[in-house]
């Protein structure tokens, strides 16, 4: 046996554990023992000063999940035949678990794609291709360098990534390529896996289809070796081919708004700055009800349309669902029955089945008669497109309904997932095995009453069989032609011939009803993925349903409207409002309400809004809101505002605030400035920008003197450009207005009162005359004497007397001159804290 474990061994990586089934366990042993018992906190041992651990079958799913999301790969080598005596098992590599090509329902996040991506460089530029091998999603893009074919692939979060041995990148691109794979699961595989002639050669075939033209593209795209090098590595895992691929999509970059990293990251589409969902974007749209349909969002979110007929057809979906509420709630009702149709189906294909699945595909169709009627229904013609995807597959749903049982078990070992009637063999083997267990009962109902003992049992074990359990009290009571069978702690247990006849005719008859029922699964399943193309198209209608009526019910209950997008260079926004700042403060007692602002942004008019006012004011809640609309206009949702109009977008800047990066050598200031710099190489006519406080990572003199130049290089000579809010505290550049004609200047208004500053949340035409950083330093909390002493200092320089002599101040926390009573802090009221904490 351990000879048989080194041969599958030797021909696994070094990065993988291999589970090694034996009996009712998997063993693991050397080093992979090793690092399964640290990751996993399971018992280490020694046999043979072999280090060994072991966790049982069915606990399986669990382990390896832990594994995976440790970065380990994971391989399963099963007992392919039963068990004989005297004879070494036959075993076989089943399945190599990675990150990026898990299929298990237990291994995956239902409301999130899992990528694996591959990518590669030569002369030619960046080669992509990724694929969610639990959903069938097969994707490729080539692009000469990595300014837009990046922000694609960061917005996909792989879960894995694959690279050709010993790439070389030129060292401009390393740093983008190291972004990428930060916190990523990352494989190694020999170059030739990329070759584009054998990747192109291995798609067809992985395909069954002769030609790569009918997917509109070459056999000489740049992409396919990676296309190629995707397939070989899933193969590999799954230890076959994968047969749920049936189509390959060419994504052109210029369909989709560009988000860099840092601007997604900036405007927290999908996590706060702190890491967590909760209080970003998408957590704010999600009002999906299937996992299809979570997943769908994220993709869409993750690449803004810049098709004005696809964002059209999307926002006039949503308004006819808002205009129906009755047919929205309808549609709503139906879809929670809905099930995850293209995994359920990826599962099927590559032969992970088990009964509840198909028992998904029957309760899935039974909804969709009633969701396409609605559909159909929905006066306007909006969603008229999505019903006609919607197909019924009558003939299917009464097959499965017909056959499969109301309670499906979860492994097909288990049987009983077939009705009764369905198969007269079936059911003339269940018969006998039905009678058979009967039988049992009665025996065992005999033996109590012939040996005098009424605790006697008769159980079945899957290694021992069918035995007469006797506790030890009761062992002088056993009759003679009892057959010791096993010895327990608290009991003996015994057969008879009579049993033993029995036993074999028990077993060979729940045998074959299992064979029977299983031959008679596999059929059925067979008969599923006849429909699986249509399924799957069904199934992406009914994710893109339940995106629009999530948006259609966020419109309502949030008054949102629907924008008007066109190819105009104009960003006008009436009233707009934060959709998530707005939902965090509806959410928190006392918190008030969220005041709107209005927007007026050209490319070739007022095209650089420039923002002053204190901190604390609402500038970078008021720039990201404004970036946020636009991106949601081209998503096709409505939007929180009373009206808007957006001129298509080709890629959104957002740079606010940064944070050190020492692990990497950078500093805030260096972060800052890169990332301005990523701006202004690539920002076009068509792009919106979002500054805040440029040039704070520096000294004053340095900081204006870099806002300035930015801001002019933005506004540029041309007559045009990127339509920009720029946010400042540094109020020197308010004089640009004087001679950059399409440089507006706007503030974001306060009211004082008795040396008190009271924040508005206005935004208006104008320009900030003072910081008023000393009335938002008392009012973080900085201590009165600190506060007083700021404003003597600032009241000697504005007099013109310059900095002053360093001042005695009173003792940081002196010590108490006796014991003091430390009482708990109590925490403020919600309406003491307010709106302020939001901004």
């Amino acid at each position: 046996m351990q000879r048989q474990y080194r041969e599958f061994r030797d021909k696994l990586p070094a990065d993988a554990v291999l589970f090694f089934r034996l009996g009712d366990f998997f063993e693991v042993f050397g080093k992979d023992a090793e690092v399964a018992s640290r990751i996993l906190g399971i018992t280490l041992t020694k046999r043979h000063d072999q280090p060994m651990a072991g966790i049982p079958h069915h606990a399986a799913p669990t382990y390896v999940q832990k594994l995976l999301a440790a970065g380990i790969k994971v391989a399963i080598c099963d007992q392919v035949e039963q068990p004989v005596a005297g004879k070494l098992v036959r075993r076989a590599l089943t399945r190599i678990l990675t990150p990026g090509t898990a299929l298990e329902d237990s291994q995956l996040d239902s409301r999130k794609s899992n990528y694996l991506l591959a990518l590669n460089w030569d002369k030619a530029g960046w080669h992509a291709a990724w694929l969610d091998v639990s959903t069938a999603d097969f994707r490729l893009a080539s692009d000469v360098t990595p300014d837009r074919l990046f922000p694609h692939l960061h917005a996909l979060s792989p879960s894995e990534v694959i690279l050709p041995e010993g790439l070389e990148v030129p060292d401009a691109q390393s740093e983008l390529l190291g972004q990428l794979l930060a916190g990523r699961s990352v494989s190694r595989t020999p170059g030739w896996n990329f070759d584009i002639s054998a990747g192109a050669r291995l798609v067809g075939q992985t395909l069954a289809v002769h030609s790569l033209a009918g997917f509109g593209l070459e056999e000489t795209h740049p992409a396919l070796g990676a296309a190629g090098a995707v397939l070989g590595y899933v193969t590999d895992s799954l230890c076959d081919r994968p047969r749920n691929l049936t189509r390959l999509t060419e994504v052109r970059l210029g369909q989709s708004v560009l988000l860099d990293p840092a601007s997604s990251r900036n405007l927290e589409l999908f996590a706060t700055q702190s890491g967590r969902r909760e209080g970003s974007l998408i957590e704010t749209l999600d009002r999906t009800l299937t996992p299809a349909g979570a997943r769908l969002l994220a993709r869409w979110l993750a690449e803004p349309s810049t098709d004005l007929a696809v964002i059209r057809q999307r926002s006039d979906a949503v308004a006819a669902l808002v205009k129906h509420p009755g047919s929205s709630a309808r549609i709503g009702e139906s879809l929670m029955a809905v099930r995850d149709i293209p995994r359920i189906l990826s599962r099927l294909q590559n032969r992970l089945r088990n009964p509840r699945e198909l028992g998904g595909i029957r309760d899935t169709l039974v909804t969709l008669p009633a969701i396409r009627e609605e559909l159909r229904a929905t006066p306007g013609g909006a969603l008229k497109e999505l019903s006609e995807r919607v197909h019924l597959e009558s003939a299917l749903a009464e097959r499965l309904n017909a056959a499969l049982a109301d309670e499906l078990p979860t492994d097909l070992t288990e049987g009983g997932m077939l009705r009764q009637g369905l198969d007269p063999e079936l059911d003339r083997l269940r018969s006998l095995a039905s009678d058979s267990k009967a039988w049992i009962a009665d025996f065992e109902r005999g033996e109590q009453v012939r040996t005098g003992i009424k605790s006697l049992k008769v159980r079945y074990n899957g290694a021992f069989g069918y035995a007469i359990e006797v506790t030890k009290a009761n062992l002088a009571s056993v009759p003679a032609d009892y057959i010791r069978k096993q010895t327990m702690v608290n009991a003996e247990r015994y057969t008879t011939e009579t049993l033993r006849t029995k036993e074999r005719e028990v077993l060979r008859s729940d045998e074959q009803a299992l064979a029977r029922e299983t031959e008679l699964f596999h059929e059925l399943v067979a008969e599923v993925l006849k429909s699986s193309e249509t399924l799957y198209v069904t199934a992406m209608a009914l994710a893109e349903v339940d995106v629009l009526r999530g948006w259609a019910e966020l419109a309502r209950d949030g008054d949102w409207c629907q924008p008007v997008v066109d190819d105009s260079d104009v960003l006008e926004i009436s009233e707009g409002r934060h959709p998530v700042v707005e939902r965090m403060l509806r959410n928190r007692p006392g918190a008030g309400a969220f005041v709107p602002n209005d927007t007026r942004l050209a490319s070739s008019g007022e095209q650089v809004a420039l923002i002053t006012g204190p901190n604390m004011a609402g500038k970078s809640t008021y720039i990201r809101q404004v970036a946020l609309l636009a991106l949601l206009a081209q998503l096709g949702s409505f939007v929180p505002a009373r009206a808007a109009r957006v001129g298509l977008v080709d890629r959104i800047f957002c740079r606010v605030g940064a944070s050190d990066e020492l692990s990497r050598g950078h500093s805030t200031f260096m972060v800052e400035m890169s990332e301005t710099s990523n701006i202004l190489n690539n920002a076009t006519v068509r792009s919106l920008i979002v500054l805040d406080e440029i040039g704070r990572g520096t000294s004053t003199y340095d900081g204006i003197s870099i806002a300035w130049a930015v801001a002019e290089h933005l506004h540029g000579k041309l007559g045009a450009g990127p339509r920009t809010l720029f946010a400042t505290h540094y109020h020197e550049l308010t004089r640009l207005a004087d001679t950059l004609p399409r440089l507006r200047n706007w503030t974001v208004a306060v009211r004082e009162w008795q040396d008190e500053i009271v924040f508005v949340r206005r935004v208006v035409p104008g320009s900030a005359d003072r910081s008023y950083g000393i009335q938002v330093a008392r009012l973080a909390g900085m201590p009165p004497s600190v506060v007083a002493r700021a404003r003597e200092i600032l009241s000697g320089m504005e007099k013109g007397g310059g900095l002053p002599a360093a001042a005695n101040m009173p003792d940081v926390n002196p010590p108490p001159a006796k014991p003091m009573k430390v009482e708990k802090p109590t925490k403020p009221k919600a309406s003491e804290q307010g709106q302020a904490e939001l901004f």
